[in-house]
């Protein structure tokens, strides 16, 4: 068996799932920057659309929009309940 201190089978050297998703990251975040507010107000409508069917309680999504050189900055903050939630969000962006 190795020297990891997680919780592995050392016949298959499987872990359990606990030792990797403990529900310490919940938090999804996203930023880019846009030409204008409309496609950064489209991309956040789109995005929430997207963690809302995946939330089993209330995804709390934290927006802001700041104007910069190159157009509108969007950054958005996706906290889920749990973290295997905001791993299903992120691997549905991909």
């Amino acid at each position: 068996m190795s020297k990891c201190s997680a919780d592995e089978t050392p016949v298959c050297c499987c872990m359990d799932v606990g030792t990797i998703m403990d529900n310490t990251d919940c938090t999804a975040s996203y930023s880019r920057v846009f030409a204008n507010r409309a496609e950064a107000e489209e991309t956040l409508a789109a995005l929430s659309e997207r963690a809302r069917g995946v939330e089993s309680d209330p995804c709390k999504i934290t927006s802001t929009f700041k104007e910069v050189e190159d157009g509108v900055q969007l950054d958005i903050d996706f906290v889920f309940c749990c973290e295997a939630e905001t791993l299903i969000f992120q691997l549905g962006l991909r």
